[in-house]
């Protein structure tokens, strides 16, 4: 009998499946209606959404 249970993929996490189109969403809004250049706040969206996705995969591998 085994202690630990098999992992479960990342991947297959229906929040991560989430978070990843968060992130789709997230990135191609600030393109298309925020500035390019000389705002901050769209440097900002883009890295918490990332960071969203980035957080699921490591607290999986802990």
């Amino acid at each position: 009998m085994p202690v630990l249970k098999n992992q479960t993929k990342w991947e297959d996490l229906y929040y991560y499946r989430k978070t990843v189109v968060l992130y789709q969403m997230t990135v191609v809004f600030c393109r298309r209606f925020l500035p390019k250049f000389g705002d901050r706040t769209v440097d900002q969206m883009v890295q918490a959404a990332r960071s969203g996705k980035q957080n699921i995969v490591e607290g999986l591998a802990d």
